[in-house]
Order: structure tokens, then C-alpha cells, then sequence
């Protein structure tokens, strides 16, 4: 078990149920690291992570409801070819990424029809589900808790923990274990 708020580095193999893999983080040589409980990955990955004990290998189906969600038609959206700069030049069944004011977005490039541009911007793997084959490698640091050394110096992020602080109790979140028997 890995508790909220701890770092987790793992190790994955991520497929479709198709058997298409999509990603490996055995092929890019570079374990992911995460905050579980923190909502920096998608829900069902986390769930799984925070019930493995280290060394573990694990294989997970997840839905897509706790994966990317999901497909929703109401992300594609139609912009009209001649107030788009180089259409002609876009990748059609690709995806491309447009910058922004709230930062990159990624889309793909549906297709161009009767003088509009179909873009959906739903994620690639929204209403997929998910094959994962997970090994979890380490928790590092596993007394004290993380949350307070790493997230805190920072000051306050929109990340969700500080409400995790506060659910694990303060700054030491084990304290409620222990029962004194008087």
C-alpha cells in the first residue's frame, strides 16, 4: 500500500484493449514518478499504484471512465478554412498543437470539408480502455511525510493537496493509529 502523498515511481506498459501499445515507460527508459492521491495521473493508475506493495508487478484493466473519460462529440469543434493560416498544410488524421493564452493545446485534425476544419479536441484515449502492466519500483523516503518537505516549500499550488493535507490530519499523518490502552 502506498499512502496519499507519498511519491511513487513505476514502471508501465500501457495498451489498448486491442493490444495496440501506446505507451512504455520500459522504452523511454524513464519510470514515471507521481504524487499518489494528488491527481497528477489518471484515477485508475492511481488507484492501482496505492494498492501495490514495492516490487510488485501488477496488471490492470481500466475503464475508460477512469482513464481519459469519455469520448464527447460536444470537443469537436469546426473552424472555417479561410480564417486558418496554411490550412492547406495541415496534417489531416494527425495531431497538431496550437499554442495559447492557458498553454499548449493538442487537437487532431479530423478532416477538412466544404470550407471547414474539423478539429477534435478530445484527449487520443478518451472513451478507451486501458491495459496496463505496472511494476512499482520505489516509494522513496518512506518516513515523514512528503507532502509537507516537498509540496510546502513551494507555497500553495491548485493541486488538491492541500486538501490532502487536511484529510491526512496535519503534518503527521499516522497519528490516529495509535490507540493508547490505558
Amino acid at each position: 500500500m502506498v499512502d496519499a502523498g507519498r511519491k511513487a515511481v513505476v514502471n508501465y506498459i500501457g495498451r489498448l484493449t486491442d493490444g495496440t501499445e501506446f505507451d512504455n515507460s520500459y522504452k523511454n527508459g524513464q519510470p514515471l514518478t507521481f504524487i499518489v492521491g494528488s491527481r497528477q495521473v489518471i484515477p485508475g493508475f492511481d488507484k492501482a499504484v496505492s494498492e501495490m506493495a514495492v516490487g510488485e508487478k501488477r496488471r490492470v484493466l481500466i475503464p475508460a471512465a477512469e482513464a481519459y473519460g469519455a469520448y464527447d462529440e460536444k470537443l469537436v469543434e469546426t473552424v472555417p478554412l479561410e480564417g486558418f493560416p496554411n490550412a492547406e498544410q495541415l496534417p489531416v488524421g494527425e495531431y497538431i498543437v496550437f499554442s495559447t493564452p492557458a498553454g499548449p493545446m493538442r487537437v487532431k485534425v479530423v478532416k477538412i470539408e466544404d470550407g471547414l476544419i474539423h478539429f477534435d479536441h478530445n484527449h487520443q484515449l478518451a472513451g478507451q480502455d486501458l491495459d496496463f502492466e505496472l511494476e512499482l519500483v520505489e516509494v522513496p523516503g518512506v518516513s515523514g511525510s512528503l507532502i509537507e518537505n516537498e509540496l510546502y516549500n513551494t507555497g500553495t499550488c491548485d493541486c488538491g493537496c492541500d486538501e490532502l493535507r487536511e484529510q491526512l490530519g496535519g503534518t503527521h499523518p499516522h497519528d490516529h493509529h495509535h490507540h493508547h490502552i490505558h
